[in-house]
């Protein structure tokens, strides 16, 4: 059956300005992290992705590794572009990324030039573009002089191969300088994609600041800290989760007795605030439109729905924010 968008998918999704730019995201957007690869069924994917689309998320982020095995989630996704999606691209908002290992050699990692220009040529014939709408440094380079890398990125945008630029894992002193070069250079930096939930606060530290000052937006990956702030883990380690996989950054040593009390005492504030604990945590990460968007994986449709559900309450009284601070510690 040929897939037609739903005629109300924009009548509930909450989208928020990129910071000072002219582009929005919505408050939830799909990576393709997990569950995309040439391992996962092809089916089950496609399912996802439409009932994403369905539900209002325009974006979808994916890098040039992911799968596994790598570049297979950007194959298996031009593949559901072309059958689904080809007469909405310019309703999507689709990013890539380079940074890490891609392939053997001394230019198929990290942040040089030859990198980045290559990884990027060979994302957009995976996925059959002409151009993505975000690329990334994924992470920085200690080796590579940050001109180079920035510079890259300047490139790319002005080939037309990339309408905005973005960093990840970039510390607030090497998103300072980043920001420093790509406004010389006329590219301005768009937005920045570092991790952050509950239980890993480190963008508090200084980066937070750093982006807000500088008109810089701000996509969250892991919210829900790996799936720790799911109700997936209160049983034990389930076979599907991701503690339970290898070639996670999840392990099973994570999951203490402290860590599983803490779970259950922001499950129950969740529940008092009418929502399930993945919700309150994305909610959460979202307080106070400090970060413009939250990015989330699914396995399946219903996490998809579930975490849309949770823009339906997006405010915390200051009780239950210091609740949340006090259990946390």
């Amino acid at each position: 059956m040929v897939y037609q968008a739903s005629e109300n998918r924009y009548s509930e999704m909450k989208y928020n300005r990129v910071g000072k730019s002219g582009l929005l995201l919505p408050a939830i957007s799909l990576g393709l992290w997990h569950n995309f690869g040439g391992v996962d069924s092809f089916e089950n994917g496609r399912n996802i992705l439409r009932r994403a689309f369905d539900l209002g998320i325009t974006h979808f982020d994916l890098a040039n590794n992911y799968g596994p095995p790598p570049g297979s989630a950007e194959e298996m996704f031009g593949k559901m572009l072309k059958a689904d999606f080809a007469p909405y691209r310019d309703e999507m908002v689709i990013s890539t990324k380079a940074g890490y290992h891609m392939w053997e050699g001394p230019y198929g990692d990290w942040g040089s030039r030859k990198y980045l220009i290559s990884s990027l040529d060979q994302s957009l014939k995976r996925m059959g573009l002409e151009y993505v709408d975000i690329f990334y440094s994924h992470r920085p380079d200690p080796n590579t002089p940050l001109e180079e890398t920035m510079g890259a990125l300047d490139h790319i945008v002005r080939q037309g191969k990339a309408l905005y630029v973005g960093i990840s894992n970039y510390s607030p002193t090497q998103t300072l300088e980043a920001n420093r070069i790509l406004k010389e250079l006329g590219t301005p930096l768009l937005i920045h994609q570092p991790r952050y939930s509950m239980f890993d606060r480190w963008i508090e530290d200084g980066l937070q600041d750093v982006l807000i000052a500088n008109g810089v937006g701000s996509i969250v990956f892991s919210p829900m800290a790996q799936g720790l702030l799911t109700n997936k883990y209160f049983g034990g380690i389930p076979n599907d989760s991701r503690a339970a996989k290898e070639n996670t950054f999840l392990q099973k040593d994570q999951i203490t007795e402290d860590v599983l009390q803490k779970i259950q005492q922001l499950n129950e504030l969740a529940s008092e605030r009418g929502q399930s604990l993945a919700q309150m945590a994305l909610a959460w990460v979202l307080r106070e439109g400090r970060v413009t968007s939250a990015l989330v994986g699914a396995s399946k449709v219903s996490q998809v729905e579930d975490s849309v559900a949770a823009l339906k309450n997006l405010d915390f009284t200051e009780e239950e924010l210091t609740k949340i601070e006090d259990i946390l510690k």
